[in-house]
């Protein structure tokens, strides 16, 4: 990971995805949005976003980010514009995105991506900005864009905004992309979904007995290809949903369970391993640069 610019200028910093380890709605806003709770862990596994500062003011996208999405439209140029504006900052930035994390499959690859073009401008900027203010930028492009400004895994309430931080056991993680795009408002919008999840407890999660996420039965009965992989996962543990898309994951407690694990499954199943982290990849490499 290069932090600090290179020759032509582009630095380059690390978007990590996360899963949702359970996902509750327990209610819906007068605004229309919807209550949940969740715990995010972060992974030491995502996207790359590269960076080259531009003193002429302009905001610049290269190449594509993920398929069919308008430069104009894109959470990356958006999160750098709103920083720029925010911070009233005269310069620019060109931004290339280095895909890995898969679009709409709950990994949180959008967000991600926004959040580190949040905090990595702020320090190539230099414009200051603590950490709650970005996190309050990065609200606006989208819920889940505060818990990676924020760099922590944390359990999470609200719109996903309401964030405690949480020490998660050490586990390693088979994640599974059954190739679905999965479109979250109509999802929020299916007469399927259960809106009324009774609250729970931090301590409630620790024991185990919480693990459930609201889209799944949703998604499992309306998307065969999710379907086929929860039948896959399921033969080398207990799968889970993450987000409201189409990722699936089976924890293990250490690495050489989930390489045996992923090396069992069909090979026409796009698979592979990830580690949690508590603190996320971006912080370190913030750190490491000593910008801040």
């Amino acid at each position: 990971m290069s932090l600090r610019p290179d020759a032509a200028g582009w630095s380059f910093w690390p978007a990590p995805a996360k899963l949702n380890l359970f996902l509750h709605i327990t209610g819906r806003r007068p605004d229309g949005y919807h209550v949940l709770q969740t715990v995010f862990q972060l992974l030491d596994w995502g996207d790359r976003i590269g960076l080259r500062v531009r003193e002429d003011g302009q905001v610049h996208r290269e190449g594509p980010s993920v398929p069919g999405v308008a430069e104009a439209d894109d959470l990356v140029v958006r999160a750098a514009l709103a920083l720029k504006n925010a911070a009233n900052c005269a310069k620019g930035v060109d931004i290339r995105v280095e895909k890995r994390i898969p679009a709409g499959g709950g990994f949180g690859g959008g967000s991600s991506d926004a959040a580190t073009v949040l905090v990595a401008l702020n320090a190539l900027w230099g414009t200051g900005l603590d950490e709650d203010a970005l996190a309050t930028l990065g609200l606006a492009l989208g819920a889940d864009v505060p818990v990676f400004v924020r760099g922590r895994s944390a359990w999470a309430e609200g719109v996903g905004e309401e964030l405690l931080p949480i020490r998660l056991p050490q586990a390693w993680y088979v994640l599974a992309d059954p190739g679905v795009h999965v479109p979250t408002a109509e999802l929020f919008r299916s007469p399927d979904l259960t809106r009324d999840a009774a609250p729970v407890k931090i301590a409630d999660f620790a024991s185990g007995t919480v693990l459930g996420n609201a889209f799944e039965p949703v998604l499992r009965r309306r998307e065969p290809a999710i379907e086929a992989a929860f039948q896959a996962l399921s033969g080398i543990g207990r799968a889970r949903l993450t987000g409201s898309g189409s990722g699936c994951f089976v924890e293990f407690a250490t690495r050489a369970a989930a390489e045996q694990a992923l090396a069992e499954l069909p090979k026409e199943l796009r698979a592979w391993v990830a580690a949690g982290v508590d603190h996320s990849p971006l912080l370190d490499a913030l750190e490491t640069t000593g910008i801040v």
